[in-house]
Order: structure tokens, then C-alpha cells, then sequence
């Protein structure tokens, strides 16, 4: 149904990366490593993106990492933080776009709320790490055996 969205974005991300380098500089982004009492990690499936990732985006003008990573929480999962995030590494991006960095934070002390991004994500679910869908993002499944299995930790996204 929403799978002309995968079609277009790799049309439409020049137009996207051209904005962001416009009003961004160097660009940041976050990434939430959000585990429940289970010990399940939380992934969504975008509408325009194949695969399972994190749940994160780019940090805005005037706003901090950590509230970007709050903002993108309650936008694409409904998760509300209830605790601070914490900073667990420092990605360079620079494969998929120059000049892009990405933070990863980590947060255990949540509850669901209403997700705010509407027609971005197709998805929303924890999985247990020995369960995790074929179709992870490479990065975030990179990131997830850092965190929650004691991976050396790859400076590259």
C-alpha cells in the first residue's frame, strides 16, 4: 500500500540531503536503543525504508541530542521517556551521507504514549535480540550486539 515510498525515496533523498546540508551544516542524528523489562529492543519498519531500525532522525536547529532522541521516541514509536537518555556511542555516517554523524542513547525507563508522526512508520514492535527480523538495518543491528552483547564498538554506522 505505502510501498511507493520506498519506490521514490532514493529519488527524493538527494532533495532531502540537499535541505539538510542547507540548514544543517554537518548534520547529527540519534538513534534510541529502547529495551523493556524483557530485555526486548524496540525497532519500527518505515514506510519508505526496507527493514527493521532503530528508531531515531536528525537533530534540529536549537534542540540538544538528547531531546532530538526524546522527540523522535514519542514521533515514531509513541514512547515517552521517563528517565534521560544515555549516550552509548559515536557513529560516523559518512557511507551513506558525507558529513553526517550519528549519536546512539539508550533509554529503560519508559511507557507507551500516542506516536505523533503520521504515514512515516509502517510498524512499531519489540523483539528479543536472539529474535530479530531477517530485514534489520545493518547499522542497527551493528549497534544492538554493541549494546546488549558486548560487540566492539565500530565507529562507523
Amino acid at each position: 500500500m505505502e510501498d511507493w515510498k520506498r519506490v521514490v525515496e532514493p529519488y527524493t533523498r538527494p532533495l532531502f540531503f540537499a535541505h539538510s546540508r542547507m540548514t544543517r551544516g554537518k548534520t547529527l542524528g540519534v538513534r534510541g536503543l529502547v529495551v523493556d523489562e524483557r530485555e526486548r529492543v524496540l525497532l519500527v519498519e518505515h514506510t519508505y525504508l526496507k527493514g527493521w531500525w532503530l528508531p531515531g532522525g536528525g537533530v534540529d536547529a536549537g534542540e540538544t541530542a538528547g531531546d532530538a532522541v526524546v522527540r523522535e521516541l514519542k514521533e515514531e514509536a509513541g514512547v515517552i521517556a521517563r528517565e534521560a537518555p544515555k549516550l552509548l556511542s559515536v557513529h560516523s555516517n559518512e557511507q551513506f551521507f558525507p558529513g553526517d554523524h550519528v549519536l546512539l542513547f539508550r533509554v529503560d525507563q519508559f511507557e507507551a504514549g500516542d506516536m505523533t508522526s503520521h504515514g512515516e512508520i509502517k510498524n512499531v514492535d519489540f523483539f528479543a535480540i536472539d529474535d530479530l527480523p531477517e530485514d534489520t538495518n545493518r547499522g542497527s543491528l551493528n549497534r544492538i550486539n554493541e549494546a546488549m552483547r558486548g560487540f566492539p564498538a565500530d565507529p562507523l554506522w
